[in-house]
């Protein structure tokens, strides 16, 4: 019989990390994935069955972490991890010049330290502690677009991603003594709970700023473009490619209407762009 490779996915209570859990599943593997409350461990293990391991982890959660990588490694025996996908996140929206400093200390924690501390414990399960036996693990770390595009208004969540790209083009390299591949998904807009819970997100600490009328035009608009975004099981798709790819690619950019959001933004003149944007924003100096 063909061993069940184990995976462990952040993040997995909705969206991308929750249809990769099920993709995975479908496919033979079982799911070690995070969720903060126990209503979605219980709701998701009646939902996906015994393959799918729950583990109560909020990834800003050192002590959490490690209780989870000790529960994986026991449930391994002697075995490697097949793979760890640092899925979990929060978008911080609001102009830099007004954003809380606690706010931004919130979203690096969740989108940069919180993958970096995951890895960290992880890390011996996928390879890089010698006594365990089977095929060298593999990372994939969930970024987003927006760390090549930058809109305005998601500076905090634009800093986050940056710095996990950087941190991700580091570690892929620092992992080959180790054989442990990474690979990098920037995923455009995606059809999630994440935007609807950015149209009831409270930014009204911003309305005696200059921002409001562009923070007002900028909700309507991440609103309607995540809603005509991919579907998540698309994502779920390439994260699976990722994972089983014999020589995947370092990166892959998964973007809905690729040349308008993608590839023309990094194509013209980087001023050409600010104009562009501050135009469809109200960011014009009156």
């Amino acid at each position: 019989m063909t061993k069940i490779k184990d995976v462990v996915v952040t993040g997995v209570s909705t969206g991308i990390g929750l249809e990769t859990t099920r993709l995975l599943i479908l496919n033979g593997y079982r799911v070690f994935g995070s969720v903060r409350k126990q209503t979605d461990a219980d709701r998701l293990r009646k939902e996906m069955g015994d393959r799918y391991v729950p583990l109560i982890m909020d990834v800003t959660d050192a002590d959490a972490i490690q209780r989870a990588s000790e529960e994986v490694g026991a449930m391994l025996g002697s075995n490697r991890l097949a793979a760890l996908v640092n899925n979990a996140g929060i978008v911080v929206s609001g102009p830099l010049l007004h954003l809380r400093p606690s706010e931004f200390r919130r979203q690096l924690e969740a989108n940069m330290i919180g993958p970096m501390m995951v890895t960290q414990a992880f890390a011996p399960l996928l390879g890089t502690d010698n006594n365990r036996t089977g095929p060298m693990g593999r990372i994939v770390n969930i970024s987003s677009t927006v760390a090549k595009v930058v809109p305005p208004l998601l500076g905090a969540y634009a800093a986050s991603k940056w710095g996990l790209e950087g941190m991700s083009e580091a570690l892929r390299r620092e992992l080959m003594l180790f054989g442990i591949d990474l690979v990098i998904i920037e995923p455009g807009a995606v059809n999630t709970a994440l935007y609807d819970k950015g149209e009831k997100e409270d930014l009204s600490e911003f309305k005696s700023t200059p921002y409001w009328g562009a923070i007002e035009n900028f909700r309507k608009y991440v609103v309607k473009e995540g809603r005509r975004g991919l579907p998540p099981e698309r994502l779920a798709k390439t994260v699976y490619v990722a994972l089983t790819a014999a020589k995947p690619k370092t990166r892959y950019a998964v973007v809905p209407q690729r040349f308008k959001n993608w590839t023309l933004p990094r194509l013209l003149p980087t001023r050409m762009v600010d104009d562009a944007i501050a135009k469809q924003m109200g960011l014009i100096r009156k």
